[in-house]
């Protein structure tokens, strides 16, 4: 049984490829926010230091144990946020992001490039909501 969530771009505003603009929990449910993720692996390392589509991979992955951690899955999400060391990273971060979405259930997502990480070689933090029925 899935969380009722309704995934949407209202016709009166511009249709984004790569998120939804809205996502709307029409009933109770359980909501889990997965804290920023860098990527870091299991014993704490930075994997891929200046690789961003490696770091966008491990960032991915944890984000995608966290969820597995509360019974949950990438279909669940219903928010992204992500920031980036520099914007021009946005593509590749889209091309490795696109292979743990649904293209039919986008999260509402906001990509923001940031001065530094609290590791100094991150290239990329990313954060999630997901939504999930009461259990």
């Amino acid at each position: 049984m899935s969380a009722p969530i309704r995934f949407s771009n209202p016709p009166t505003m511009s249709k984004p490829r790569n998120y939804s603009q809205v996502v709307e929990m029409t009933a109770p449910g359980r909501t889990i926010w997965i804290a920023g993720q860098l990527a870091l692996d299991r014993t704490g390392n930075l994997v891929g230091a200046r690789n961003f589509p490696a770091q966008a991979t491990q960032v991915f992955e944890n984000i995608k144990q966290a969820l597995v951690a509360v019974n949950a899955d990438f279909s669940h999400v219903v928010k992204l946020n992500n920031y980036l060391a520099d914007v021009a990273h946005l593509p590749l971060l889209r091309d490795v992001r696109d292979k743990y979405l649904k293209a039919d259930a986008l999260p509402a997502s906001t990509s923001v490039q940031v001065a530094a990480f609290a590791r100094p070689d991150a290239l990329l933090e990313i954060e999630a909501v997901a939504v999930l029925p009461a259990s």
